[in-house]
């Protein structure tokens, strides 16, 4: 019998008082994505290298996953929910983080993740 995996989800304007908390925040977005806008701060690593990476996640504490619009975030947090993460989903994702106005950054990220 499969057990549910349920995703918690949230909306932008809780993201960024999470945030400015001290709240911990995964892009899964692919790079060149995340060097045209992106939320300050966090771990960047694309969803298809999820499984890969998953070592650098740490196990400890809420982490909010974020992409463009909830698609791809919905999907890594299932994952990493599967994985003993306590990921909760963004909904409306980076698209609704620019449109609500809040700060961004943009250009090239110095690695991979960051």
């Amino acid at each position: 019998m499969t057990e549910s995996l349920a995703v918690p989800e949230v909306d932008v304007d809780y993201l960024q008082k999470m945030l400015a908390e001290g709240a911990r925040l995964l892009d899964v977005r692919e790079p060149d994505e995340v060097d045209e806008v992106r939320v300050a701060g966090g771990l960047r690593i694309p969803l298809q290298s999820l499984p890969d990476r998953l070592a650098e996640i740490p196990l400890s504490g809420t982490l909010y996953v974020i992409c463009a619009v909830g698609g791809r975030s919905q999907t890594a947090a299932e994952f990493l929910r599967a994985n003993g993460i306590d990921a909760v989903n963004v909904a409306g994702g980076t698209n609704a983080w620019v449109a609500a106005d809040f700060p961004t950054e943009s250009g090239p990220v110095g690695g991979a993740a960051s």
